[in-house]
């Protein structure tokens, strides 16, 4: 994927306040994925049945991953992969900017009530081998833009279903 292709990405409209889940995903051992209808946010598990909670040191500051729905779109395509692989939980075409959500958002998930936390979400090798290190290079170069989406922490469990809303509660002072 060329630089000029992946600029596309800085232009693409985003919504500030509220949007629908697009795609949820369960990550399961190794590299597989569900893609069920509903997901149940726990506080304690995470995404229930996902393989967060099954780690040696499951990190509270990353218990969900929500990342942009059209970002997903445009690198997956381009990559040649099902958006599932890219490893988020949340897909909703929410503008996930530091600027709009900072660590200490509260968001509505559905039922559930998350916090988007301090932790950074930037990718790691795995992302770089499902979409190439091209796309890892640059959403790390727009740092702000937070392009690789953002963690979660679950404050208060519930379901989120496909079309449920995804949507700002607060924001910190």
């Amino acid at each position: 994927m060329s630089a000029l292709d992946l600029d596309a990405l800085l232009d693409l409209p985003a919504v500030r306040e509220q949007a629908v889940a697009a795609l949820l995903v369960r990550r399961l051992p190794g590299e597989l994925r569900e893609t069920p209808p509903v997901i149940r946010l726990d506080p304690t598990v995470g995404v229930v049945g996902d393989r967060w909670a099954l780690s040696d040191a499951p990190n509270p500051d990353a218990m969900v991953t929500l990342m942009r729905w059209d970002v997903a779109v445009f690198v997956a395509e381009r990559a040649g992969v099902p958006v599932a692989i890219l490893g988020d939980n949340v897909f909703a075409s929410l503008d996930t900017s530091a600027e709009n959500l900072p660590p200490g958002t509260i968001l509505r998930v559905g039922e559930a009530r998350c916090e988007v936390t301090v932790k950074p979400h930037r990718g790691c090798h795995k992302f770089s081998a499902r979409v190439g290190a091209d796309v890892l290079r640059f959403t790390v170069a727009h740092a702000a833009r937070q392009l690789r989406g953002v963690h979660l922490r679950v404050l208060d469990g519930g379901e989120i279903g496909l079309g449920g809303d995804v949507r700002v509660v607060s924001r910190p002072r």
